[in-house]
This record gives C-alpha cells, structure tokens and sequence, in this order.
C-alpha cells in the first residue's frame, strides 16, 4: 500500500476509534508495513490532527506500548463554537410562551450536537470516566456525543421505570424550577458500583434534577466525575444547589415583555 493510502486508512481508522489502543505491530500487519515505516506515519498523522485542533496521538513505550487518539478541541475553536452558538440562540423568535427558550432545532442537528460533544469531552479528557449519564429526553443526544469521544456507554434516566430493563432503583427529587416532588428511576443492571459518571443535561435552572440523578448515583455507590450542562440559567444562581459543573452558554436578561434575550459564554470560557 502507498503511503498516501495509508495515511488516509490510519486518519480514519482513529477517528472512528477514539480512545482505543493499539500496538505498533498491529499496524505493522494490518498494513504490510515496516515499524519503522509506520511510525513515520503516525508522527504525520499526529502532527495534522494537532494542527487542525482535532486532537493528538497518545503513544507509549515498552512491551505493552502503542498508540492511541485522544479528540480533542483546542480551547480556542471551543471559545469560537461557543460564541456563535451564543448569537443563534440570542434569537427573539425563539422566546416560547412561559418563558421558555426553543433550542429543540439545535439539539436536532448531529453536527451541531456532535461539535458540542467534542467541546465537553475535551474539557473532561484528563478525566477518568466509565460511563455518560442523561435523563430523558432532550439530553441523549448530547450524551451520545460526548460519550463517543470519550469511547464510554449511555446510561438513561427515566421518570418511569420500563419493563423491558428489569429492575429498578427509584428515588424522589424535588426539581429545582417547579419546586415539585418528581421521581428518577435507573436499571439496576445499567451501572457497576463504583463506576465514574459524567453527568450530561441540557439545561439547568436551579439544578434539581441534576441534584437527583446525583443521589440517584449513591444508590448504586457509583462517583460523579464530572458534570456538564449546554445552557444554565443565570437568574437562580443564588437558588442553585449544584456547584462544580462546567456550562457552554449561559441564558441572560431574559424579557418576555420586549421580547430581548442575551446569550453569554457560560464558564467553560473561564478554564
């Protein structure tokens, strides 16, 4: 095989397998190549995925070593993809009566959601995570993304528990916004005890459902490693009972009267 070949086989071979380690000889043989010939490769292909700011090639030494991708976004596109994400939403038209804000749209788009995945799982790279928890619904698609660069499963929290997965381990939590009793259940089979979590969630306003899918975890003796939400509301930070998280955008002067919304960074933008 050519080398340009190759090197087209190996870019896409790591982005389709994020996370995932592999030994020298195995791209000896796959490629009928010498090591000395594929290490030169992959040097190439780690120089271009550092300077298209899509991540790196992690590579280690000895009898076990190998090599493996890590994605990642540089702090400077994430801060880009943010800002832009930050004017579409800054809509008017996207005022829902109540008070609401439409991002059903965003959350539609693969490439969007995609790109927001990759902001969050580079945020949380150095992180040891064993699994991507969300609640239903509008936070899974989010979850599948960042749980795909992160090469970790999805665990789903719903508000009924479903016959079809066995089960269940239920809680009450008072959620945060409408300050009513509501109930979280999980599988009892869908998390390992001691498991790290990385909680995933659309949006958040005082923080009470993620509150509640964190003592959901203490049922099961599981740890929360890391929690992110896509939009935070700023008009109940004092009421807000969740402190560590990392948000990509924050929802700001929120008028239904004159109908203007603003849409700042939220404090990713502080790391």
């Amino acid at each position: 095989m050519k080398r340009s070949n190759r090197l087209v086989s190996l870019t896409n071979f790591f982005l389709e397998n994020p996370r995932q380690h592999r030994n020298l000889p195995y791209f000896s043989e796959k490629y009928n190549a010498a090591k000395a010939s594929m290490s030169e490769d992959l040097d190439i292909v780690d120089h271009m995925f550092r300077e298209e700011g899509l991540g790196y090639l992690k590579r280690t030494s000895g009898s076990a070593g190998g090599v493996m991708f890590i994605p990642e976004s540089t702090y400077d596109n994430g801060i880009n993809f943010i800002e832009k994400l930050c004017k579409r939403l800054e809509d008017p038209t996207r005022i829902l009566p109540g008070g609401y804000l439409y991002m059903s749209d965003v959350l539609g788009e693969p490439k969007t959601v995609r790109e927001i995945g990759r902001v969050f799982a580079s945020k949380f790279s150095n992180t040891d995570i064993d699994v991507v928890m969300t609640v239903a619904t509008k936070g899974i698609p989010l979850a599948y993304a960042v749980a795909s660069f992160l090469d970790v499963p999805v665990v789903i929290v719903r508000r009924d528990p479903k016959v079809t997965e066995g089960s269940s381990v239920s809680i009450n939590y008072v959620s945060g916004s409408s300050r009513k009793i509501q109930t979280m259940v999980l599988p009892k089979r869908s998390l390992r005890a001691g498991a790290n979590v990385c909680i995933i969630d659309d949006f958040m306003k005082a923080g009470g459902t993620i509150t509640g899918m964190v003592s959901l975890l203490d049922e099961f003796n599981a740890n929360v490693a890391e929690i992110g939400v896509l939009a935070e509301a700023d008009d109940d930070e004092e009421d807000r009972v969740v402190e560590n998280y990392t948000s990509l955008v924050k929802i700001s002067d929120f008028d239904l009267v004159s109908k203007e919304i603003r849409v700042l960074p939220g404090n990713y933008a502080a790391y």
